[in-house]
C-alpha cells in the first residue's frame, strides 16, 4: 500500500510510538472536552456539516451502517435520527472517546441499536460484505495508512453500498485563506490547550489538514481502492468537504 505525507504526521513528534498509538492516546486525553471544543471551535457549524454528509446516505434503506472513527458517537446518533438504519456499528481506536459515546447512546435508550467497539481502520474486525453503508467524519486524516484503511472499508461493504467521508480541507479563496490559516495555526491550539490541556492535539489537527491529500488527489485514491462514482462537495468556503463513492 502507498504511503502519503499525512500518514507520517503524528501528534507527538518526540514519541517513538506508531501513529495509531499516538492518535489513540491523544483522543483519550481530550475525550472529556471533545464535543464541547468541536462546537466551540467551529461555532456550531460542524453539526450542519454532519447533517449534509449523512444526507448522502439517504439513497436507499440501510440495514447495517458502519461508522469508522466513531469517537463520541455524534455521527452515529445523528444518522439514527436522520436516516433510520436498522443497526449502527461504530469503531474507534480510542476507548476513552467511546466511553462518552456510550453514555450518550444509553441516555437515548439506543444501546441495542447502536454499538461501539474498538477497531482499527487498517484491519476492520468484520467479514467482507457485512455493511450496506459506511461513513467517516473527521477520521481519515488519522488513519495510519490511508490507502489500507479505505481498502478495508471497501472490503466490508456490500456491492451497491455508499461510503461518505466528511473531512477538513483548505480554502482557496485569496482573502479567506490567510484568516483560516491564522485561526488553525494559532487560535485553535491555544483554545485547545485552554480547555483540554492538550495543545499538541490541536496543533496536530492543523498539521494533518495541511498534509492531507484533499480534493482530486483524494478522489483518485478512492478510485484506486475500488470506489466508483466518486465526488466532492465543498462546504463553508472550502474549509470542509464531503467525499463520497460507491462499491459495485
Amino acid at each position: 500500500m502507498s504511503q502519503f505525507a499525512h500518514d507520517k504526521v503524528v501528534p507527538y513528534s518526540q514519541s517513538n510510538a506508531e501513529k495509531k498509538e499516538q492518535v489513540a492516546t491523544m483522543f483519550d486525553s481530550i475525550a472529556k472536552r471533545y464535543d464541547f471544543l468541536n462546537r466551540f471551535l467551529s461555532l456550531g457549524i460542524d453539526q450542519g456539516w454532519r447533517k449534509k454528509a449523512i444526507a448522502h446516505l439517504k439513497d436507499k434503506k440501510i440495514n447495517h451502517l458502519l461508522d469508522i472513527a466513531t469517537g463520541t458517537a455524534d455521527m452515529a446518533l445523528m444518522a439514527n435520527s436522520q436516516i433510520h438504519p436498522g443497526k449502527i456499528t461504530g469503531i474507534d481506536i480510542s476507548e476513552g472517546m467511546m466511553q462518552y459515546g456510550r453514555i450518550k447512546i444509553q441516555e437515548k435508550g439506543l444501546s441495542e441499536k447502536i454499538q461501539l467497539s474498538l477497531g482499527d481502520s487498517t484491519a476492520i474486525p468484520f467479514e467482507s460484505s457485512t455493511f450496506d453503508g459506511a461513513m467517516v467524519a473527521f477520521g481519515v486524516r488519522n488513519f495510519a495508512n490511508l490507502e489500507k484503511g479505505l481498502s478495508e472499508i471497501h472490503r466490508v461493504l456490500t456491492p451497491g453500498s455508499k461510503l461518505v467521508i466528511l473531512e477538513f480541507s483548505q480554502p482557496s479563496s485569496f482573502w479567506f485563506k490567510p484568516i483560516y490559516t491564522f485561526y488553525m495555526k494559532w487560535v485553535t491550539p491555544a483554545i485547545g490547550k485552554l480547555f483540554s490541556g492538550n495543545k499538541e492535539a490541536y496543533a496536530y489537527l492543523n498539521e494533518s489538514v495541511i498534509a492531507f491529500p484533499e480534493g482530486t488527489a483524494f478522489l483518485t485514491i478512492l478510485e484506486q481502492v475500488g470506489f466508483k462514482n466518486v465526488s466532492q462537495q465543498k462546504l463553508s468556503l472550502g474549509i470542509c468537504s464531503i467525499y463520497y463513492g460507491s462499491k459495485f
